[in-house]
């Protein structure tokens, strides 16, 4: 019976990047996926900066940037066609080193994580393998799965499963947790075109119109790719209005038959849901298998990535028997103290906009709703911080920006997947550091007293996940951060400075 140290369930974006964050790591992974091919159609449009900053890692950021769609932000208008809101997203390169926002789509994406896979020989894919067992035995857990494509049944083991497989998650049903449930159960019709040509009258911001007899939104996708997402009233059928005829007709605001190929029609039934448990002993939960979002916030797809960036590490550290016992348990344990807040977080965002999208809320209300909206009805992107894990003081937990080396790197090529102290240079001096964490300073780097400033802090430890494990003013404060790092999770033999 082969055995691996993580059985990822599920090939989508969140089962390929974690896949290939582990295998950086050098953990021996399967991923057990049940179809043969990954989707042929768009489904998620938007990732932000903090996803692609995780792309970077993986080795396929640059090759994904000019796939991508410029995003200048997003606009609320009423059914007179009334700029109710303006949430514009900053162009140019922002602190994470990249973009704010970026349109896309996703079978690009998912054919760039999966070729980037294919090259890690210790990566294990599985295609149309239907998983129907999962059984914890304490030391290891056992997967029963069935090869669909010869009608066998295989065995094999892992020190961990990690269910990515969605939101009927055969997994979440092995942990057997319930589900909490913020309200939002609504169908809306989703709808890709082609267009034949470009059309510059739709425009390239997202626009929610807030009709409350017919909310809809339109997306702006890469190249002629368009979208519109219209919800369906509760005496519509499903069927009857995916049909092409209907779609025509709800699309006539905006656009002719003659000017597009339909590419996709469907209708989903959008949720707001965050289970209640992400982990039980061996077993644990990412992506939509633990939270699902109405899609508002452009959301879905960006919480499994910070899920699994969460995550690998994590597991990195206990496979490699680095961490282990209580400590090993406290660290895994961390992985949903500290997700589980930042989810809900944009899922209830998510919902009050929705409410407001559907009831042609006002320009007040959509501020209220969206609490970094300033006087001006301008608005930051909303990031809120994990939850109470590992972190220590109040500024443990926010995400740190991506500071440019005196080279010209962004530090996370030289430092990925390790601790970094970033520190004002004469709080550095003579600083003896753990094995392997590397150190920025602001001798060292243009830019890194911008990102200490952003902080409000002059030192900082980072994890391999750019969260910040805490803040330090003084020498000794940031020599008791310093007690406080894990060691890598992969082996580095001499700590590097720049």
């Amino acid at each position: 019976m082969d055995h691996y140290d993580v059985a990822i369930v599920g090939y989508g974006p969140a089962g390929a990047t974690l896949a290939n964050l582990l295998a950086e790591c050098g953990l021996e992974v399967i991923v057990l996926e049940r179809e043969t091919a990954a989707y042929h159609l768009p489904r998620a449009v938007h990732f932000d900066a903090e996803v692609m900053r995780v792309f970077q890692w993986i080795g396929i950021a640059d090759a994904m940037e000019p796939m991508t769609a410029l995003h200048p932000g997003m606009r609320f208008i009423d059914r007179d066609g009334k700029l109710l809101l303006d949430w514009p997203r900053p162009q140019g390169t922002g602190p994470q080193g990249w973009r704010a926002n970026y349109r896309f789509h996703q079978p690009d994406l998912e054919k760039l994580l999966r070729d980037r896979a294919a090259e890690k020989a210790s990566v294990t894919v599985r295609t149309r393998a239907d998983v129907f067992f999962v059984e914890d035995k304490g030391a290891e857990v056992e997967l029963r799965f069935e090869d669909m494509s010869r009608g066998k049944v295989e065995r094999i083991t892992a020190k961990f499963v990690v269910g990515c497989d969605g939101a009927r998650s055969i997994i979440r049903r092995y942990i057997d947790t319930g589900m909490e449930d913020y309200g939002f159960h609504e169908r809306w019709l989703v709808i890709d075109v082609i267009l034949n040509e470009d059309k510059p009258a739709l425009g390239d911001h997202s626009i929610q119109y807030c009709v409350p007899e017919r909310p809809s939104t339109y997306v702006r996708g890469p190249g002629m790719r368009r979208r519109w997402e219209i919800t369906v009233r509760p005496e519509e059928d499903s069927v009857e209005i995916a049909k092409p005829e209907r779609v025509w007709e709800l699309l006539s605001p905006w656009l002719k038959p003659e000017e597009a190929t339909l590419e996709r029609t469907a209708v989903y039934v959008f949720h707001s849901l965050v289970a209640d448990d992400w982990r039980r002993g061996r077993l644990l939960l990412a992506g939509d298998a633990c939270h699902q979002t109405p899609p508002f916030m452009g959301q879905g797809m960006c919480a499994g990535t910070r899920d699994v960036a969460n995550l690998y590490w994590k597991l990195a550290l206990v496979c490699k028997g680095i961490v282990a016992g209580a400590a090993a348990e406290a660290l895994l344990d961390s992985y949903e103290s500290e997700r589980k807040p930042n989810a809900r977080e944009y899922i209830t965002t998510a919902v009050r906009l929705g409410g407001l999208i559907n009831t042609c809320g006002t320009e007040a209300a959509l501020r209220s709703a969206l609490p970094s909206a300033n006087g001006s009805a301008r608005m930051e992107s909303i990031a809120p911080p994990i939850g109470p894990g590992l972190g220590i003081g109040e500024k443990a937990g926010r995400l740190f920006g991506q500071p440019r080396l005196a080279d010209g790197r962004w530090m996370d090529g030289p430092f990925k997947h390790r601790f970094v102290v970033v520190a004002e240079a004469d709080l550095a001096e003579g600083l003896v550091l753990p094995p392997g964490v590397g150190l920025v300073t602001t001798a060292t780097s243009p830019d890194a007293a911008d990102h200490l400033a952003r902080l409000g802090t002059r030192a900082t430890v980072l994890r391999p996940d750019r969260h910040t494990l805490g803040a330090a003013n003084t020498r000794e404060e940031l020599e008791a951060l310093l007690g406080r790092i894990l060691p890598n999770p992969i082996d580095v033999q001499e700590p590097e400075m720049v």
